[in-house]
């Protein structure tokens, strides 16, 4: 099956239990940019509780329609120290912080002029964080729905699983909402309760952040 996804600011642990069971990925890169989405947020657990980081783009606001790949970073906005010192905050005490720190802070660094290539960027390092080694394509059209039929952006997949499962805008940061709602990170019992930094309880629906600090290269056992 592949799965048919637009590409998330450190989504949520779910995403990636979602590609463990997956052929491959193919990535939306020709909708429209959505305000208040995981496409440039997540969201963490702090001692004050759950807490979202979200990175300011340009001309997110606009009445017109961007396409999510031409929308670029605001850097006039110094969000790259505010989410790096929330992120230490957060999890600079947890086993595995320091484990993935200098990979993520590289591309941090980096300083992508666009979202999509800034996710794009942690996408691949979290699907390495996991080794998910499934293909990823990007879209070369927009297509409202996807028929279940082989993608011609996977020929090498058509003789074996080729449906489409289109997933975009599975997980959303909405709150307020009943944990029975399939679209919402807490409806999903794809990742298994693990000891968080913050207690008590355990918190559905964090970025997989989360996950990787606390258990490392054992965090794949948690997905299923």
């Amino acid at each position: 099956m592949i799965i048919l996804s637009e590409l998330h600011y450190h989504p949520p642990a779910a995403f990636f239990a979602t590609l463990a069971h997956a052929d491959g990925l193919l990535l939306e890169a020709h909708e429209h940019y959505r305000k208040q989405t995981f496409r440039n947020r997540c969201l963490i657990k702090t001692a004050q509780g759950v807490q979202p980081l979200t990175v300011p783009v340009i001309d997110g606001n606009r009445a017109e329609k961007v396409s999510i790949a031409e929308i670029e970073i605001d850097y006039r906005q110094n969000w790259i120290h505010r989410h790096w010192r929330t992120l230490q905050t957060a999890y600079g005490n947890s086993p595995y912080f320091e484990y993935y720190a200098d990979y993520l802070h590289d591309i941090y660094v980096g300083k992508p002029v666009l979202l999509f290539d800034l996710n794009q960027q942690f996408l691949r390092l979290l699907l390495k964080c996991f080794r998910l080694t499934l293909p990823v394509q990007l879209t070369t059209e927009y297509h409202a729905h996807y028929p279940a039929q082989p993608s011609p952006a996977f020929p090498g997949l058509a003789s074996t699983l080729p449906v489409v499962a289109d997933q975009r805008d599975w997980l959303t940061p909405k709150t307020g909402v009943k944990p029975s709602e399939p679209d919402t990170p807490a409806a999903s019992a794809r990742v298994r309760p693990y000891p968080q930094v913050f207690g008590p309880g355990f918190e559905p629906g964090l970025s997989v952040l989360d996950l990787l600090f606390s258990q490392g290269p054992a965090a794949g056992s948690f997905l299923q």
